[in-house]
């Protein structure tokens, strides 16, 4: 194995230079991507339904297809379904990702077409192997396993297409040379019900030579937390002695940091940010202990961005690549080789640099709280939980907030519903810190703020433990791809999660 990992990990470091001609080309390539798409998408009935025959720039694209969210491709998707082809895309497509994202209360399913599931999908896994042995000269992760905690495939009628967690179609259709480094085995990777599921890979995996994880993290802490029970051992490190990296992705990894570093309290443990989702791979960290991530312009997708100050007009103003500017938060604009066209993600992502063009996540279009112009976006409400839990000691395993309203509906403050990991001694001041954070964070939110004349200070429920599990569980969103949502303007959500708790202290 030793001679194999080496073998790898140089041909990895000699492809390189595919991710330096990105990084140099920027505009030329998604240029290209830009002309790709649009051939490939001329004969289609959308094609020709937007004149894709008469686009020849991105003016006239921008002119001619509308901004677009799900619901636009709703009845191509359920057609395609019953077995139509050539409507988005000009392939087959008859694979479906099942998702229902952070916000989402009726499942989305995703078209991957061929073109997507290798150009992009599998192309961002292999350029982040490329990326992380370049980042790091000496490495053993062609040594093992890696352990990649995925979704669930599902039945579909008379099994005319394939539907799953985007990870469950990844997993089913590997390569045999990339099947070779995983674990679990396919059948328990891919098994539907997640509490069997979860007890089945730790079983096998806490056996077994793991140099690698890959997963969200919140399901990920609760498989090495069960793998741990299992064996009896004090941490991680016991168990795996040859790990060396968690790739993270789904949900920002800040509010989880503190419990994998006792989870694995190597000091040598990495953790590489990657931007992966059902709609493709944009983005993986390629700096030593920076989470910016570098974006992905040579994957079959072609970006635009929308200022979230623009999203509410009827005609929001749609920025290319070349002319986003650092700091300023954008909504993400795709078009994919599945045959998503101009379809709004719901992320939401602000660079930090342009040359090369690093983003980082800072939430999605759906997950703030602007109920008096405070604008609170999730990377606020990330920033203050981690400085909150430093400053008490304390590990939030999960949280959400909304609007706190008097009983005639207007704002008085917000309301956080926290479950600890590790509860801090002084709660009332760890609620203290968390709306300082906050002040300092958002100065929006600071001066709404001010003297409580407009917001109240925040009232903070702190739930048991297996609070936010008994929601996902009563919701049918136990492991995959399923995730909190933080923030949220509405109350419907966190009314929810709040029946859920035996006790409110």
């Amino acid at each position: 194995m030793k001679i194999l990992n080496s073998i790898a990990c140089s041909v990895m470091r000699a492809r390189y230079s595919e991710v330096e001609k990105m990084i140099n080309n920027p505009i030329e390539i998604q240029n290209n991507v830009f002309r790709q798409l649009i051939a490939s998408g001329k004969h289609t009935e959308w094609g020709k339904k937007y004149d894709y025959e008469n686009i020849k720039s991105w003016d006239d694209y921008n002119q001619k297809v509308p901004i677009n969210d799900y619901n636009a491709f709703i009845p191509y998707i359920q057609r395609m379904q019953k077995g139509e082809q050539n409507l988005l895309w000009n392939t087959p497509i008859k694979m479906f990702s099942k998702s229902s994202g952070t916000s989402g209360r009726v499942s989305k399913y995703i078209p991957v077409s061929r073109e997507a599931l290798k150009q992009c999908h599998y192309k961002g896994g292999v350029d982040m192997l490329i990326m992380y042995c370049n980042m790091y000269s000496v490495s053993k992760i062609f040594s093992g396993y890696n352990l990649a905690l995925g979704g669930s495939k599902q039945s579909t009628p008379n099994d005319s297409y394939y539907c799953g967690d985007v990870s469950a179609i990844i997993i089913d259709n590997l390569p045999r040379w990339a099947e070779h480094f995983r674990a679990p085995k396919r059948e328990i990777a891919l098994m539907n019900e997640w509490e069997s599921k979860l007890i089945r890979m730790a079983e096998t995996t806490s056996r077994q030579n793991i140099v690698s994880l890959a997963g969200v993290p919140s399901w990920m802490s609760l498989l090495l937390q069960r793998c741990l029970e299992m064996t009896g051992k004090n941490n991680i490190g016991e168990m795996w002695q040859n790990l060396e990296v968690y790739f993270h992705g789904g949900v920002d990894f800040l509010p989880y940091k503190q419990k994998f570093k006792q989870l694995i309290p190597n000091p040598d443990m990495r953790y590489v940010n990657i931007y992966n989702a059902s709609e493709g791979y944009f983005g993986i960290q390629d700096q030593r202990d920076v989470s910016d991530m570098l974006l992905l312009l040579n994957n079959g997708v072609y970006y635009e961005f929308i200022e979230t100050c623009e999203l509410d007009k009827e005609y929001p103003k749609v920025t290319q690549l070349e002319n986003v500017e650092i700091g300023k938060n954008y909504a993400l604009l795709l078009s994919t080789n599945a045959g998503l066209w101009r379809y709004l993600i719901g992320d939401t992502v602000t660079f930090t640099s342009k040359a090369p063009y690093r983003i980082q996540i800072t939430g999605r279009t759906r997950n703030y709280i602007n109920v008096c112009g405070e604008e609170l976006i999730e990377d606020n409400a990330n920033q203050a939980i981690k400085t909150a839990c430093m400053e008490t000691n304390s590990i939030v395993k999960e949280y959400t907030a909304a609007p706190y309203l008097s009983a005639d509906n207007k704002p008085i403050g917000h309301e956080w519903v926290i479950e600890f990991e590790q509860e801090p001694e002084n709660k009332e001041l760890f609620a203290e810190l968390l709306d300082k954070a906050l002040k300092a964070s958002n100065s929006d939110y600071e001066a709404k703020r001010y003297k409580d004349l407009i917001l109240q200070k925040p009232v903070i429920n702190f739930v048991p433990a297996e609070t936010f599990m008994k929601w996902l569980k009563a919701n049918n969103k136990l492991g995959g791809q399923h995730k909190i949502p933080r923030l949220k303007n509405t109350r419907e959500i966190i009314n929810e999660i709040l029946k859920h708790a035996n006790t409110q202290l």
